[in-house]
């Protein structure tokens, strides 16, 4: 299976991760080659071409890691998908203690798979996340490509103690006690942008 060499992976994160930190590239390629392998027999995401799942994948992931406040210690991904943006952010940023929330059960595998292979420090929450503990909240928790935003935020917004991070083409309404910061647009795309949301 085709996949990219450590030098092609960097040269194409330059405009979303201009300095990558030593040791990130190893983790990316390993990464890369997993979810290549996975998502050949079960979908986990739509793009197939290696280098658009580093540019919107990957990029875009690491592009929102750099954008977190440097007081985020713990962060939520909410419905992560293949990991995204949560695992690269792990990888980029291994002081903050990720929980990756996903509900569907060929994903969630995926994930457990990817943090045992990667030697990540990572929680999976094979579940809702609405069904998580009433108690339990997260400095920070991410948003990315979900189908319903407005429902998405109501159901985030409880779990976040400070900050709601999200990658979004259309900006939506901020939920209740949130404000919006301005909007940051991310590179290579003139869809999609960061929000980021801090409690009032």
């Amino acid at each position: 299976m085709p996949t990219l060499s450590e030098a092609q992976i960097a040269n194409i994160l330059t405009p979303f991760l201009p300095s990558p930190p030593p040791g990130i590239l190893p983790k990316l390629s390993t990464y890369l080659e997993l979810l290549l392998k996975w998502n050949a027999r079960t979908n986990l995401t739509a793009i197939r071409d290696p280098e658009e799942i580093v540019r919107r994948h990957f990029g875009e992931s690491l592009f929102a890691g750099l954008h977190l406040s440097s007081e985020a210690t713990t962060l939520l991904d909410f419905g992560s998908g293949a990991g995204f943006p949560g695992l690269p952010i792990a990888i980029l940023r291994p002081e903050i203690a990720v929980t990756l929330a996903e509900s569907q059960n060929k994903k969630s595998t995926f994930l457990r798979e990817a943090v045992r292979t990667l030697d990540l420090k990572v929680e999976i929450w094979a579940a809702r996340a609405e069904s998580m503990p009433q108690g339990l909240h997260f400095h920070t928790v991410t948003l990315r490509a979900v189908d319903n935003m407005a429902a998405a935020l109501a159901a985030a917004a409880p779990r976040a103690s400070s900050d709601l991070l999200l990658l979004a083409g259309i900006p939506p309404t901020p939920p209740p006690g949130f404000t919006f910061q301005k909007s940051i647009p991310i590179p290579t795309t003139e869809s999609s942008m960061l929000l980021r949301g801090t409690r009032n």
